[in-house]
C-alpha cells in the first residue's frame, strides 16, 4: 500500500475542502496569501471559535498555544514544568491531544503513530500565525487525524500584509525569556517573503525542568494573474530538563517544586517541515488548490528506569530515540456559483518512524520501525435557499500500519466512512440558529496497541502483542444559535456525543512515559458551551467563554465520570483600551475531576486570576504580565500508581513577566 500511495499524482484532490471566494461565500472562506483556504464561516452548521488574533498578539509572550487555547470554551491544559514554557498539553470536552486534528493551511501536524501535535518542537509558533480556527465536535472534514473531539486550524503569515519588521524582547519569572525577530515584505513585483526567528528558555517552576528552544519560520509567494505559488518552511530544535512525572503530594508538601524526574533525565528534538501550496482558478466559477508536504523530526529522550520503579538512582539512563519521515499530498477542486459551492477531493499520505532504545550501560537494545499510510477522499456541498443553508460532508479514509521489529506483526489496516450534514437558519443579518450531526472513526494509535511499549518483546509473540486493535467512533451532534450585533456577539450551543469502543485515559503512565488507556464500550460527553462579547461604551469589553459538560462511562453495572474532565470551566475577561493603554483581567474557574478510572482520586476545583497592562509610545510596545496574582496552589493533573498512590502536575504559584516590542 505504501508505494502505491507515493505514486499517486501531485494534482490528487483533497480532503481539506478549499473554497474560493464569491459574494454569497465571503463569510465562509477566507483569502489568506493568495491561497484560499476553507474554513466554518457564518452559515456553516458547526460549532466552532475563530480567535481574536490582535488579543492573541497582545497576550503571546513565546508560551506554549495551550495557554492561549484554554481561553476558549470546554479546553484545559496542563504543563509538565509547572510554567508556561516547554512541554505542555490541551484536551477539548475532556478529550485529550491525540484525538484532536492540528493542520497548518491543511497540513497535518499530527505524528501519525502516536497522533500527538507537539508545539514543544515549534516554539513561538503563534508569532507567526494570521489566523487560528477551533472547531469543537467532528466539525468538517480535515487531512490527516480524526476530527474526533475538535480541530485546531492554524494558518501561515498573510504576506499580503504591509512592510514591517519587529523585534521582540521578555523576561520574567524562573529566568524565563523570549528573544525574535520577525519581517514581512509586503507584496513587491508580484512577490512576497516572511521571515521570524525565536529563541525561547525558562529554567522551569519545577527543579531543572528548563526548556531552551530555537525556531525559525520562512514564507514566500508569488502572485500571477490565475494562480499563486507560496512556500513554508518552519524548524524548531529544543531542549528539556525533563518533568512529565507527577510528585506525590508528601513530597509537594515538602517542596512544591520538587521534581519526580532526575536532573539527568533530559530530551532533544528537531523538527522541521517543508510546504508547497499551488492555487489555480481557470474561470469564475472554479478553483483547483493542491499542496505537497514534507516533515523530518529526529531525536529523543533520557529515562532513568531506577527512579521510575522508585528505587535508587545510580544514574543509568534507558534512550529512547527517533527518527521519522512524513510526506504527502493533497488537492482539491471546487465548482461555486452564488447558490452553492461543491468541493471534492482526496489526501494521502507515507509515514515512517524509527525506534531506537539504547542503554547506558548495554548499549543497543532495539531497533524498530513502524510505517503508517493514509489514502482519504471526501466530497462536500453547501447549498443556499432563501435563509437556509445546507451542508452535507462524506468522507471515506484508509489506513495502513507495519510494525517491522524482532515480533512480527500482520499489516492492520482500517476504512472508515464518516457521514456529516446540518443545516443552518438565518433569521435575519443577526440571528441564525444551527443542527448538524455527523460520524467520526478513529484508529488506536501505537501506544494504544502496545500498551505503552516501545518495543513488543520476543515473548510476546506466543501471547496477545497487540493489547487493542480496535477503533472507535463518535456520533456528534450539536445544536447552536448565534447572535451579531454591532456591540455584541454570542454563540450558545449544546452537544452529545455517543461513542462506541472509546479509548479514555485510565490515570496511570506506561512503561515509556506515556500514559495508558483503556476501552469503554458504552460512554457519552454531552453539554453546553457559551462564548459571548459585550462592548460597554468606547473603552470597555467584557468576554466570556463557559461551559459545562457531563459526562459518563458505562461498565457493566458501574456508571463513572472519564478523567481529566470538569464539569464547569469558566473564563472571563474585562478589558480597558484608551488612547496609548490596554488594561486585562481576567478570572477562570475550573472544576474538579476525576484522576483514575475509578473515580476514587479527585483534582479539586480552583480560581485563577492574570492580569496584563500594554503601553505604546511611537514605534514600542511596553507589556507587563500578572500570572496567578492571588497566588492559588492548585494541581490540574495527576496520576495514581499501581499502589494505588496519588500523584499530581503542580502549576506555578504568583509569576510576572515584562516585554517589549520594536516595529517599523
Amino acid at each position: 500500500m505504501r508505494n502505491h500511495l507515493l505514486l499517486l499524482p501531485a494534482m490528487a484532490l483533497a480532503t481539506q475542502p478549499l473554497l474560493a471566494q464569491d459574494a454569497q461565500t465571503k463569510d465562509s472562506t477566507r483569502q489568506l496569501n493568495g491561497i484560499t483556504i476553507y474554513q466554518a464561516g457564518k452559515n456553516t452548521p458547526v460549532t466552532y471559535q475563530n480567535l481574536d488574533m490582535k488579543a492573541i498578539r497582545e497576550k503571546n509572550t513565546g508560551q506554549e498555544p495551550s495557554f492561549l487555547l484554554t481561553e476558549t470554551p470546554s479546553v484545559t491544559n496542563y504543563s509538565d514544568a509547572g510554567n508556561q514554557q516547554g512541554y505542555s498539553y490541551y484536551r477539548i470536552r475532556g478529550i485529550d491531544q491525540t484525538r484532536i486534528n492540528t493542520t497548518l493551511n491543511g497540513m497535518p501536524l499530527n505524528e501519525p503513530e502516536d497522533q500527538g501535535a507537539y508545539f514543544s518542537n515549534y516554539p513561538d509558533l503563534f508569532t507567526s500565525l494570521s489566523h487560528v480556527q477551533i472547531q469543537r465536535g467532528t466539525g468538517t472534514s480535515k487531512n490527516g487525524a480524526a476530527s474526533y473531539a475538535g480541530s485546531v486550524q492554524l494558518f501561515s503569515p498573510d504576506l499580503k500584509e504591509p512592510q514591517a519588521t519587529t523585534f521582540g524582547l521578555g523576561y520574567g519569572s524562573y529566568n524565563s525569556f523570549r528573544l525574535f525577530a520577525a519581517h514581512n515584505s509586503g507584496v513587491k513585483n508580484n512577490r512576497a517573503f516572511y521571515a521570524r526567528a525565536s529563541q525561547v528558555y525558562t529554567d522551569g517552576y519545577k527543579d531543572h525542568a528548563f526548556n531552551n528552544s530555537q525556531s525559525a519560520f520562512i514564507s514566500g509567494a508569488i502572485f500571477l494573474p490565475k494562480s499563486t505559488w507560496k512556500l513554508n518552511l518552519m524548524a524548531g530544535h529544543q531542549q528539556n530538563g525533563m518533568a512529565w512525572l507527577p510528585v506525590a503530594d508528601t513530597l509537594i508538601a515538602k517542596n512544591r517544586r520538587a521534581n519526580a524526574n532526575t536532573k539527568a533525565e533530559k530530551d532533544e528534538f528537531l523538527q522541521s517541515l517543508l510546504q508547497v501550496q499551488h492555487q489555480w482558478q481557470p474561470n469564475s466559477h472554479s478553483i483547483l488548490n493542491s499542496s505537497v508536504y514534507y516533515t523530518y523530526l529526529n531525536g529523543g529522550y533520557g529515562m532513568d528506569v531506577n527512579n521510575y520503579f522508585g528505587e535508587a538512582s545510580n544514574g543509568n539512563l534507558f534512550h529512547y530515540n527517533f527518527r521519522s519521515h512524513f510526506a504527502g499530498i493533497f488537492s482539491n477542486y471546487t465548482l461555486y456559483n452564488d447558490h452553492f459551492s461543491w468541493t471534492t477531493g482526496i489526501h494521502a499520505n507515507a509515514y515512517t518512524r524509527r525506534h531506537l532504545g539504547e542503554d547506558d550501560a548495554l548499549g543497543e537494545l532495539y531497533r524498530n520501525r513502524g510505517n503508517k499510510n493514509e489514502a482519504s477522499a471526501s466530497t462536500r456541498l453547501e447549498y443556499r435557499l432563501r435563509q437556509f443553508t445546507f451542508f452535507g460532508d462524506l468522507q471515506y479514509r484508509y489506513v495502513t500500519f507495519d510494525y517491522k521489529g524482532s515480533v512480527g506483526l500482520p499489516q492492520l489496516r482500517w476504512a472508515f466512512l464518516n457521514p456529516r450534514g446540518g443545516v443552518d437558519f438565518a433569521a435575519n443579518s443577526h440571528l441564525s440558529l444551527y443542527f448538524s450531526i455527523g460520524k467520526t472513526s478513529r484508529e488506536p494509535t501505537r501506544n494504544d496497541m502496545f500498551a505503552g511499549n516501545d518495543d513488543l518483546p520476543l515473548d510476546s509473540s506466543a501471547g496477545k502483542p497487540i493489547i487493542n486493535k480496535d477503533p472507535e467512533s463518535v456520533i456528534d451532534q450539536e445544536l447552536g444559535i448565534k447572535i451579531k450585533c454591532s456591540r455584541f456577539a454570542m454563540q450558545l450551543n449544546g452537544y452529545y456525543m455517543n461513542f462506541r469502543n472509546e479509548i479514555v485515559l485510565n490515570g496511570q503512565i506506561g512503561p515509556n512515559g506515556l500514559l495508558l488507556t483503556n476501552n469503554v464500550k458504552r460512554s457519552y460527553r454531552t453539554g453546553v458551551e457559551f462564548s459571548a462579547s459585550y462592548q460597554l461604551g468606547k473603552s470597555f469589553t467584557l468576554s466570556n467563554n463557559s461551559s459545562f459538560n457531563h459526562s459518563a462511562i458505562k461498565e457493566q453495572e458501574t456508571t463513572f465520570r472519564p478523567v481529566l474532565t470538569p464539569e464547569w470551566i469558566i473564563n472571563q475577561e474585562v478589558t480597558y483600551r484608551r488612547d496609548r493603554w490596554v488594561l486585562g483581567l481576567a478570572g477562570r474557574y475550573q472544576s474538579g475531576s476525576y484522576i483514575d478510572f475509578a473515580n476514587t482520586a479527585l483534582l479539586d476545583g480552583y480560581f485563577l486570576l492574570n492580569a496584563r497592562a500594554q503601553y505604546s509610545l511611537q514605534r514600542y510596545t511596553f507589556s507587563l504580565f500578572a500570572n496567578n496574582v492571588t497566588n492559588a496552589h492548585y494541581y490540574n493533573n495527576g496520576a495514581t500508581d499501581g499502589l494505588g498512590n496519588v500523584k499530581y502536575f503542580v502549576q506555578a504559584p504568583a509569576n510576572f513577566y515584562v516585554a517589549v516590542k520594536y516595529s517599523f
